[in-house]
């Protein structure tokens, strides 16, 4: 008897020890952020940088871990927020990272600490989500592993992660302000397109006598990003985009790519030559280094989707024992052709959850908005709108307006209460001209969820102010994975295209995009406590007013930190 005892007292200990070695723990970064000159495509100019670095340095966890991250606004004349892409922050919305939404923004000189939990594996990003600093370079990755002695359902020797991003030598301010103005000034297309923070200006076309070393041809900064792979071994590649504007294609010559995660979901495996990604999106694809060791290949990015006035983006990829410096004998593709839409709309349907990790939506769903994406002049300015309302954001974050007790009584003054519509009129509206009417207005009223109900929301592209234009834009959800019912093309018949859905094996991700001319069908259910954007990810569309907000459950959210206030309203909440 005693014996037994003996042997389940050290069961028990053995166990607890076991448990002990896979038990979440806290990570922790501390970060500087600042402005520093960088030519990451041999054009200098001024960049955001992490600790120096741009992009910043890929954030490393395993699920269930807490991540602590210190962030000190080095910027001098600007607010910053850092936004968690892709985590959900349960219980932490206030961690979101989205000035006006979810927080004051960091004041120059502050500091401010993100702390959340990353409740799922996978390939997620971060990146500035304050004015259009995006755009400027503050932006990184952030990769989620499975504890210890928990195995993916596909196999591979090494694990690389690869950012691509577009790039402008104009300023932000310059950006913004053009966008801003009236008549319009576009950012135009960019510069160059940067695999992991590298591309190559043509320096011929603006260096001058007078100013001969604003681009540097041979600058270390843009030397092309190599990629050195083993002979024979599989790689899984992390690919995320924080494009600001531009859809791409990724490619890497003559190798098969298998896509096998998206948005940190598993999918069911398919091969592709061409991976098409918009902004917002991450894919983790399996590549084998199994073709002529001799020589490097290229690794390319095209835009797609817009006509292309950027030169093609590339690196390198290095079979070992080759040097990095030697370029592939071949002529880097241009391809796909950025105006064939069916291989785009292709893989977005072959997007499906794997076999044994499929997570079923709900049968049926308590609440249908349909937000019909097009542009409007208000006021005589161009806007982006939803419904031909252009968003805007208030100066007192929701999040601290509706959490907030002692502010109770003051919401009339803080942002709208009115309702945004949840339709348009689906029925007599032409997508395939431009608005009839192209007048509307702009609001920062917020659509009000009732908690724990299934949400279906129906994008419907349609024609912008430009005759036959129509634009991809890729939607993303904060505080949410959503499931990806349907796409299709033309408009959305709310009796008949449900019937197309796919409720058998959707997968759920953050971000999709919707085609030209077409409309995506996405299902979640509000049951995370909190205010939550959901928003074009093409940076230029969210600052003319592209995006929504959605507020669920705020009642639930307990006790806000007073560090996320002191703007707007809660200005007088701060006591010095």
């Amino acid at each position: 008897m005693k014996y037994a005892l003996y042997v389940t007292l050290l069961l028990i200990i053995f166990g607890l020890i076991a448990s002990s070695t896979v038990e979440a723990k806290t990570v922790y970064y501390k970060w500087d952020v600042k402005y520093e000159f960088k030519s990451p495509d041999c054009f200098k100019k001024l960049t955001i940088t992490i600790n120096g670095m741009s992009p910043g340095p890929t954030i490393t966890a395993q699920q269930g871990d807490t991540v602590v991250v210190e962030v000190a606004n080095g910027l001098m004349t600007e607010n910053l927020a850092i936004h968690w892409h892709g985590i959900r922050q349960i219980g932490t919305p206030w961690a979101d990272g989205t000035a006006g939404v979810s927080q004051c923004p960091i004041v120059p000189g502050d500091t401010f600490v993100y702390t959340f939990i990353v409740d799922r594996p996978g390939t997620y990003l971060y990146h500035a989500h304050y004015g259009m600093q995006r755009e400027a370079g503050m932006n990184g990755m952030l990769v989620v592993s499975l504890p210890e002695g928990q195995y993916e359902p596909f196999t591979y020797d090494f694990d690389r992660s690869i950012l691509l991003t577009d790039w402008w030598h104009k300023s932000t301010f310059e950006a913004a302000t053009g966008l801003s103005s009236n008549p319009l000034v576009f950012v135009g297309e960019p510069q160059s397109l940067l695999i992991q923070g590298r591309g190559r200006f043509n320096c011929s076309s603006v260096n001058t006598p007078a100013n001969p070393t604003i681009c540097n041809a041979t600058s270390p900064d843009c030397a092309p990003f190599a990629l050195t792979v083993v002979p024979g071994k599989t790689y899984r590649l992390r690919i995320g985009s924080l494009t600001a504007l531009s859809a791409l294609s990724f490619a890497i010559e003559g190798h098969t790519l298998t896509v096998v995660e998206a948005d940190g979901h598993n999918v069911e495996p398919f091969d592709v030559q061409n991976l098409f990604i918009y902004s917002g999106e991450t894919y983790s694809v399996l590549v084998k280094a199994n073709q002529d060791p001799s020589r490097n290949y290229w690794a390319t990015t095209n835009v797609v989707s817009r006509l292309p006035k950027t030169p093609t983006g590339l690196a390198i990829f290095n079979y070992y024992p080759n040097t990095p410096e030697q370029n592939p004998p071949t002529v880097p593709t241009t391809l796909p052709k950025w105006n064939d839409t069916a291989p785009r709309v292709a893989q977005s349907l072959a997007i499906k959850a794997r076999k044994g990790f499929i997570e079923a939506p709900p049968p049926t769903s308590d609440r249908l908005i349909m937000l019909l994406n097009t542009q409007i002049r208000v006021k005589g300015f161009l806007h982006w709108s939803v419904n031909n309302v252009s968003f805007s954001l208030p100066s007192t974050p929701y999040l601290v307006a509706l959490g907030e007790k002692r502010l109770k009584g003051k919401l009339q003054r803080m942002f709208d209460q009115g309702s945004p519509p949840d339709g348009y009129d689906y029925k007599n509206y032409d997508i395939n001209i431009p608005p009839v009417n192209p007048n509307g207005t702009s609001s920062n009223a917020i659509y009000r969820l009732k908690f724990d109900t299934t949400v279906d929301i129906v994008l419907q592209n349609a024609n912008s102010l430009s005759v036959n234009t129509s634009e991809t834009h890729p939607w993303h959800l904060h505080g949410h994975d959503f499931w990806v019912l349907g796409y299709g093309q033309g408009k959305f018949d709310p009796f008949n295209d449900p019937k197309k859905y796919n409720l058998v094996n959707p997968i759920l991700k953050n971000t999709v995009p919707i085609h030209p001319y077409g409309w995506t069908a996405i299902r979640f259910k509000a049951n995370n406590p909190g205010v939550w954007l959901f928003h074009c990810h093409i940076e230029s569309h969210f600052h003319m007013g592209m995006g929504i907000v959605f507020e669920e459950g705020v009642e639930r959210v307990g006790k806000l930190p007073s560090s996320i206030m002191g703007c707007g309203e809660s200005k007088l909440l701060i006591t010095p």
